[in-house]
C-alpha cells in the first residue's frame, strides 16, 4: 500500500522525535534503529525509506532538535531557570541535545558534528540576542561563556550521584547567570 507524502513527512517527524529521546535518553550507541523504529510505531524495514544509515538519523536528529529549540524568545532568566532546573536535570531524554550528547557527538560523523555545531552557533546567536546593550562582540563574548556555564553545570549535575551536590552546581550557575547580567546591565 503506497503512503501518501503527508503520511510520509509525519512518520519522518515521529522517526526524529523518537531518535532525539531516545538518543539523548540512553546514547548513540545504546539506542538501535529497530527500536527507535519501534518506539515511532513503525516497522523496522521502513526506516531505509527515511534515512540513509544510523549516522544519517543521528545527524538529523541532532539537527531536528535543535530546531525546536526557542529560547531566543525567552529573557535569559526565564531560559537559565528552565534550562538549569531539577526537571530538566532528571529527563535528559527530552531536554537539551548539547547536554546529552556532546562528547558523544564528538566521536560521531562528520554530518552529525556539523548538525551539533549548528545547534551550538544558533544557541550561541539566540542567546548573544539578548544582550541588548551591549557590542556584538561583547554580546557574543558573554553568550558563549553563558551557554558554556548552563550546558557543563547540566552535565556535571547529572553526573554527580550527590543530589546536594548537583543542586548546588545548578542553583549555582544560574545565581553566577543572573547576577552577571544584571552587573553588566543586560535585559536579564
Amino acid at each position: 500500500m503506497k503512503v501518501s507524502r503527508e503520511q510520509m513527512a509525519a512518520n519522518r517527524a515521529r522517526i526524529l522525535e523518537e531518535a532525539g529521546r531516545l538518543f539523548r535518553a540512553k546514547g548513540f550507541d545504546e539506542v538501535s534503529v529497530a527500536e527507535v523504529m519501534k518506539a515511532s510505531g513503525l516497522t523496522h524495514g521502513g526506516f531505509y525509506g527515511h534515512f540513509a544509515s544510523k549516522d544519517d538519523l543521528i545527524a538529523q536528529s541532532i539537527a531536528h532538535v535543535f530546531a525546536k529549540s526557542p529560547p531566543g524568545e525567552q529573557e535569559l532568566r526565564q531560559y537559565s531557570e528552565a534550562y538549569l532546573a531539577d526537571a530538566h536535570r532528571r529527563n535528559p531524554g527530552r531536554g537539551c541535545p548539547m547536554a546529552a550528547l556532546a562528547s558523544e557527538t564528538a566521536r560521531q560523523s562528520p554530518q552529525a558534528r556539523r548538525a551539533m555545531t549548528d545547534g551550538i552557533k544558533a544557541q550561541i546567536d539566540r542567546i548573544a540576542s539578548t544582550f541588548t546593550e551591549d557590542q556584538p562582540e561583547a554580546a557574543r563574548r558573554r553568550a558563549i561563556g553563558t551557554w558554556s556555564a548552563m550546558v557543563g553545570a547540566m552535565i556535571l549535575a547529572r553526573s554527580s550521584e550527590d543530589s546536594d551536590l548537583a543542586d548546588e552546581l545548578l542553583n549555582q550557575t544560574r545565581a553566577w547567570i543572573c547576577h552577571d547580567q544584571r552587573s553588566e546591565g543586560s535585559n536579564a
